[in-house]
This record gives C-alpha cells, sequence and structure tokens, in this order.
C-alpha cells in the first residue's frame, strides 16, 4: 500500500527499531505537521473557532501510524502532537526503538 506524504510536516525525528526477539533494525521517521485550523465539517465533533489539529506520523513501520491532535489553539494542537512517547510505549509491545546510534530510546 502507498503510504501518502504529510502535508506541511515542520519536525521530525530519526530513529531505529526492530520488531521484538528480532535483531534486524531498519529506520523510521517521525514526521510532525504544521498546526491546523479546523473547518466545518472536517471532524466529527463540536468545535469552537480557532480550534486546531496537528498531526504525528510515524512511517517505516510495518503498519501506517498516524494520530491527529486536537486542541483550543494551534499552540496546544502543536504541544499535544509534539511528544511521540505515548505512541511509542503503545507501539513497543510490537516493536523496540533505538536511537540511530545504537542506543535504546527508552531506558527500562
Amino acid at each position: 500500500m502507498e503510504r501518502v506524504s504529510m502535508p506541511h510536516p515542520i519536525a521530525k525525528r530519526e530513529l531505529m527499531f526492530s520488531i521484538r526477539g528480532t535483531e534486524k533494525r531498519t529506520g523510521i521517521t517521525i514526521h510532525i505537521s504544521a498546526p491546523f485550523i479546523l473547518q466545518p465539517g472536517s471532524v466529527n465533533f463540536e468545535f469552537s473557532g480557532g480550534t486546531a489539529g496537528c498531526t504525528l506520523q510515524i512511517d517505516g513501520l510495518p503498519e501506517e501510524f498516524s494520530h491527529t491532535a486536537y486542541g483550543a489553539d494551534s499552540l496546544q494542537a502543536l504541544q499535544l502532537a509534539s511528544n511521540p512517547d505515548r505512541h511509542l510505549r503503545y507501539l513497543r509491545r510490537k516493536y523496540d526503538f533505538y536511537f540511530p546510534d545504537g542506543e535504546p530510546y527508552f531506558e527500562d
């Protein structure tokens, strides 16, 4: 399946991953999009003017992973999306993550 590229990425982090129980490591890229103001009909919940979203996408995993965080304004949306650790912790049931130099991403 062809992956859709993220529109307007403003930040990225390069990491490595391996499938739990294996040694082979492969690169992944975590992208954060520019915040965007929600438009009527773009989401299935009510929101006030100025409410924004910001998307975190992980490219390079065997599965697609994308999450959009929503905030009262663009700064809050960016703040909520800019910490990938909670998503990586969730994905740790399948994968181990490493910095490019080989050090484990998580210390535990």
